[in-house]
């Protein structure tokens, strides 16, 4: 049986396209025949949003009810907090609830793994499952890098501030040092790249200055007016706009989050500078 993947989608910085991307990998790997589950780790429950749930903050049932059983030690039959996707994923939705069960994680033990015990209950049934992180460096984001295998950056093209990435990746660094010692750096990946950047000539420039430590992953998000209608569009952009450069962007972006862990390649993933 095939190990289960589990990759958090992170930075700091909000605007950077996390949501979007997470909605758009999840989509694409369905479409590839994988299993996937989707799970919004921020309170603002903009994924939620894009996945059609459009007033998040009235749903009963949430990320924020598993957790407090968790900490509470309250066993549940079955897992309705699991909403199907038309578009083949499943994924747990999050709303304003969320904001709670972070301030109140700091008086629990084991706070840093509370997701990951979750996780442990859930992932087998599925190949990939994909975590939203909210832009922070706060206990959600730390239990969602102590659950996961690896972490994908997405990074803003139009300005690559060095020492946004930097807080995150020494943030990752002690979690495998203390808590999670097979978390990897599965890839940064630029987004929102306007007509005018010259892609080539930005991928090449972060592999320059992060590509030593860090995989730099080949493709590149474009921005496009398509591609930002998704938030409100209920499809992903394999449905919106199948054959626009956004999709066939995500659609190499999905090959090379497969190859994450196949390939050789990956060794340079390893959290050590």
């Amino acid at each position: 049986m095939t190990k289960t993947k589990v990759i958090s989608v992170a930075n700091q910085k909000g605007g950077v396209g996390k949501s979007t991307s997470v909605y758009c990998i999840g989509a694409g790997l369905a479409m590839n025949g994988r299993k996937v589950l989707l799970l919004d780790v921020d309170p603002q429950g903009d994924l939620t949003k894009m996945l059609g749930q459009r007033k998040p903050h009235d749903m009963p049932l949430t990320l924020a009810n598993v957790m407090n059983d968790i900490v509470a030690g309250i066993e549940t039959n079955g897992h309705p907090e699991i909403l199907h996707h038309a578009e083949g994923f499943d994924y747990v939705p999050a709303n304003r609830s969320l904001s709670s069960v972070e301030v109140g994680l700091v008086n629990v033990m084991s706070r840093e793994t509370v997701l990951r015990q979750y996780l442990d209950e859930v992932k087998k049934d599925y190949d990939y499952v994909l975590l939203d992180c909210r832009p922070s460096l706060g206990m959600l984001v730390i239990n969602a890098l102590s659950a996961s295998d690896y972490v994908l950056i997405p990074v803003q093209a139009d300005y690559l501030a060095a020492e946004d990435m930097t807080e995150l990746i020494g943030t990752a660094q002690s979690i495998r040092r203390q808590i999670n010692p097979k978390l990897k750096i599965g890839g940064v990946f630029l987004t929102m790249a306007n007509d005018t950047n010259f892609r080539k000539e930005i991928v090449e420039s972060v592999k320059e200055n992060y590509g030593k430590n860090l995989p730099v992953m080949d493709t590149v998000i474009p921005a496009t007016v398509r591609l930002a209608e998704i938030s409100t569009a209920d499809k992903s952009i394999f449905l919106h706009d199948p054959k626009g450069r956004a999709a066939e962007a995500y659609r190499n972006l999905v090959r090379e989050v497969m190859n994450i862990g196949e390939k050789q390649r990956i060794k340079s993933s390893d959290l050590s500078r």
